[in-house]
């Protein structure tokens, strides 16, 4: 069983990835399409329902499958990674959504990334102090 901290912040961000992703699908959708780069491959809307369908389904495994949390930690984490061009070409591209809408406030969102990051694996169980 993972400490009480751990379960906090894994039922937390579990939390923040199903409303994200429930954003993609309703009212958010607009501005979340906004911020698909120009240079990806697939349709934008796709690519926003899809990753909307990702966050639910990674998020809901994190919160509600504690037994599969490094294997749910350890996905989300991927996810981050691969999401992260995304938010450098929306920095790069200089396109507005949520409130970021200068490239000073874009850039110190970059810097947020590698935090998801950390954050997933060690909610996930992935991350272990050395004795």
């Amino acid at each position: 069983m993972s400490p009480l901290p751990q379960k906090i912040a894994r039922l937390a961000l579990g939390s923040v990835m199903v409303t994200a992703g429930v954003l993609h699908l309703t009212t958010h959708r607009q501005e979340f399409t906004a911020q698909v780069p120009e240079w990806f491959p697939l349709d934008d809307d796709l690519t926003v329902l899809g990753s909307g369908v990702v966050e639910i389904a990674l998020g809901a495994g994190l919160a509600a499958a504690p037994k599969h949390r490094g294997l749910f930690g350890g996905l989300l984490a991927a996810f981050f990674v691969a999401i992260f061009p995304g938010n450098v070409a929306q920095y790069l591209e200089g396109n507005d959504a949520f409130g970021l809408d200068t490239d000073a406030k874009r850039l110190t969102r970059l810097f947020f990334q590698p935090l998801l990051v950390l954050w997933a694996l060690w909610s996930g169980g992935l991350l272990r102090r050395k004795r």
